[in-house]
């Protein structure tokens, strides 16, 4: 397949993970410094690994995740998840706020009301913005846009405004979304129901994710709809999957807002294809009696509970436990039939209207996300601020070709590399994946690291930092 189909299956802008979320700070052989904990993520895309880390703290531990992405849309979304996550319990039950993150996350078309949270969350995100642009404070503990340049932190305040003001004649987003399957497919588009299947049985499947249906996964490639939860109607666009893209059309550059994300691999890769309830991978007449829908249900309602957990730990006065991480509590059990019993989403409904300059959400106590400029990646090395301090870090494949040997400068003494693959990169042939891995290899090495263990069928390259 040439490389140009290649980019219009994966798309140009990454907003989802090509792999299950990891603690980033529970790798193999990483030696966990004492105080403050320092993990930095390159394109990840999405906050799954920020989420999932956060469940391996103990309550002593102190987190501090650095963002980079590829542009300020994608940092938008991603502030956009991490304010849904951190919704107080009072705000909205952790059911209903586990539907509406997934509805977000991976549908191209939500709900009406979900529309209505999106919206109030947007304006609530872009008020606590322009509040940095005139102090140095920030809205809430956890969420730290003041490293970001001031015009980076306008674009931010305008796509929250379009978000929260969208065009009064938007775009289909049916019709956006066939279109790049057109595209992509070419003149394989009249039989595209084959192509979806042998993608999934062919591709997928043999890559470990037998739990994605094969109903839930062509419902998603023909419409971009990948989590219904609940009954009604997903009709409204989805602000946070559409971008703009600039063309050249007649030697005049035209930029056009649609859907330019993944319509190939699908976002059930990031909580749906890995669990540790064993009863969720049940097979009935050599078929998943679960789905990746059902396994990512689940697993976003068990990291909401631990972002619960940590940020109730002040409010309640506990003692907090040294050893004790949120990954290790018994407290609840989550089922699908506890998510199944949620009471009828109308019923938790919290008012869009209100603002507040301060943000009303979890504390996380210890945490916090700080973003950084999208091209800052080549330049922390040049700050002493950054010289030795990262634990832990994670690139994206599609931010691979931005690593080079100065990354041992800003990592700490046996400190963990993660590299996102190729794996569920469809379109690659086999070849290419194993390319790209090799390639990973050289990078890491030249990088100052080396791997934990072989590589060859993971999902991510694992390495840690040289000390010689």
């Amino acid at each position: 397949m040439s490389a140009g189909r290649t980019v219009e299956g994966a798309g140009c802008v990454t907003w989802w993970g090509f792999g299950p979320a990891r603690d980033l700070l529970n790798s193999e052989n990483m030696v966990r410094s004492d105080g403050e904990l320092n993990v930095l993520l390159v394109g990840s895309g999405d906050p799954r690994h920020i989420l999932k880390t956060i469940t391996g703290l103990t309550d002593s531990d102190t987190l501090h995740v650095w963002v980079i992405e590829n542009s300020m849309e994608v940092v938008a979304r991603q502030l956009l998840l991490l304010y849904l996550s951190l919704l107080t319990p009072e705000n909205m039950s952790l059911h209903k706020k586990t539907e509406v993150f997934l509805e977000v996350f991976g549908n191209s078309e939500i709900r009406k009301e979900t529309e209505e949270t999106l919206k109030h969350a947007a304006a609530q995100l872009s008020l606590s913005i322009t509040n940095t642009l005139s102090s140095d404070s920030h809205a809430h503990p956890c969420l730290d846009t003041s490293l970001l340049k001031f015009k980076e932190r306008d674009e931010l305040v305008r796509i929250f405004k379009l978000w929260e003001r969208p065009p009064s004649v938007p775009a289909s987003v049916r019709k956006v979304w066939d279109a790049r399957v057109r595209q992509h497919l070419g003149t394989r588009y009249d039989s595209r129901q084959g192509c979806f299947d042998w993608d999934l049985s062919m591709k997928l499947h043999q890559r470990g994710c037998g739990v994605i249906s094969k109903h839930q996964f062509v419902k998603w490639r023909e419409s971009g709809v990948a989590f219904e939860m609940r009954e009604g109607l997903y009709q409204s666009a989805n602000q946070s999957l559409l971008s703009t893209r600039v063309f050249n059309h007649r030697g005049n550059q035209v930029a056009v807002r649609g859907y330019w994300g993944d319509i190939v691999s699908s976002p059930y890769l990031s909580f749906g294809i890995e669990t540790e309830n064993k009863d969720l991978l049940k097979k009935h007449n050599n078929q998943h009696v679960k789905t990746a829908q059902d396994i990512s249900e689940v697993n976003v309602l068990a990291l909401f509970e631990c972002l619960a957990t940590r940020g109730s730990s002040l409010l309640n006065e506990e003692i907090p436990n040294p050893s004790r991480s949120c990954s290790q509590s018994t407290d609840s059990v989550i089922t699908e039939e506890e998510i199944q019993n949620d009471p009828p989403s109308s019923q938790t409904h919290s008012e869009p209207e209100q603002q507040t300059q301060a943000l009303d959400l979890l504390d996380l106590s210890g945490v916090k996300v700080s973003f950084l400029s999208p091209d800052s990646l080549n330049k922390l090395p040049l700050k002493n601020k950054y010289r030795n301090l990262f634990n832990s870090i994670f690139c994206s494949a599609s931010m691979v070709h931005q690593l080079d040997s100065s990354l041992r400068e800003i990592a700490a003494p046996d400190a963990a590399l993660l590299i996102e693959l190729a794996n569920f990169l469809l379109d690659l042939s086999k070849e290419q994946v194993s390319g790209f891995a090799a390639r990973v290899q050289e990078i890491a090495e030249e990088s100052g690291f080396t791997a934990t263990h072989d590589q060859s069928s993971d999902v991510y390259a694992v390495f840690t930092r040289r000390n010689d």
